[in-house]
């Protein structure tokens, strides 16, 4: 018993220490084909290793044992243990795949396939492609899940509108019109209000989810890009690609509060589970900006890969 109540003891040590660690941010690098892992305890590069050739979409399982990148050169999503690096599936997915998420429940992965018109839903239990949903926006970039697991908000690049997926049915139910080059999405955690960029238009649209309907037009920074939510949806984030910044809108109001410098073409964010850290891909500065959420400040410049352009955390 004492040596059974030692391993019990040294078990839970080890995972109460493993679940007090910071947790790595990964950021897919496309022009030097290369995943950057970033301990976001320190802000510095731990690890870097290959994936495909011009890896773009980024997402990663709760549990961290599975990163999903999509690689537009192989029109394929790679699923790779980010311990090793090593790719453990490709799926096939199409012509020049984009940004990937996943599902609530981690059970699908969204993957939108630009030059097919196509967003893909890969089951993440057997890494194939089981739904495939025609879009009506030419070149769909990003396909969002909602929290509640109803709908699937999808933007295209050659559009002025969003197409919004009953999930139930598998199909586009609605478009509505938010302005030239819709970008990034984000929901809030209710899945009460989803925040589109629409880039061409330097605006970001709120939608009532409930009516699929856009409600109010925050004017933005020029080249509105991605979008993420703070974790308690009081904030959401919006980078500016043309102004090198990343805007920040109070969601009881609807209004920018601040705007923070933060580098060269700013694209994708993922921000930390406690909601305290922001991680900004500056494409063309080759680095990752770090931005301190509780004083909207830029922090740490963190030297990546060349042409970062995505980030997932946990």
């Amino acid at each position: 018993m004492p040596g059974l109540l030692r391993i019990v003891v040294g078990a839970t040590l080890w995972v109460c220490a493993a679940a007090l660690a910071a947790p790595f941010a990964y950021v897919s690098n496309e022009g030097s084909a290369s995943i950057s892992v970033i301990d976001t305890a320190t802000d510095k590069v731990t690890a870097t290793f290959k994936a495909g050739t011009k890896p773009r979409g980024i997402a990663i399982s709760p549990d961290a044992r599975r990163l999903y990148i999509s690689d537009q050169n192989s029109n394929a999503l790679l699923t790779i243990d980010p311990a090793s690096g090593a790719i453990i599936a490709r799926t096939p997915l199409g012509d020049s795949p984009e940004a990937v998420y996943l599902s609530p429940d981690s059970v699908w992965l969204s993957a939108a396939v630009e030059e097919n018109d196509l967003v893909l839903l890969v089951n993440t239990q057997t890494e194939k492609v089981e739904r495939r949903i025609k879009m009506r926006g030419k070149n769909p970039e990003h396909a969002v899940f909602s929290p509640d697991g109803k709908w699937l908000y999808v933007s295209s690049e050659e559009a002025d509108s969003v197409d919004i997926v009953d999930l139930a049915k598998n199909e586009v139910v609605k478009s509505v019109k938010v302005g030239d080059r819709p970008r990034g999405i984000g929901f809030l955690p209710d899945s009460s209000r989803a925040y589109v960029a629409a880039e061409n238009a330097d605006t970001v649209n709120v939608f009532d989810v409930a009516k699929g309907e856009v409600i109010a037009r925050i004017k933005a920074g020029s080249r509105s890009n991605g979008v993420i939510v703070r974790p308690d949806g009081k904030r959401v984030y919006v980078t500016s690609g043309g102004e090198g910044t990343v805007q920040v809108i109070d969601t009881a109001t609807n209004t920018i509060i601040a705007k923070v410098p933060v580098g060269k073409r700013p694209w994708n964010m993922a921000i930390t589970p406690d909601g305290r850290k922001l991680y900004v891909a500056c494409g063309r500065s080759n680095a990752v900006a770090v931005i301190d959420t509780e004083t909207n400040t830029k922090i740490a410049d963190v030297p990546v890969g060349e042409l970062p352009w995505g980030v997932a955390i946990r």
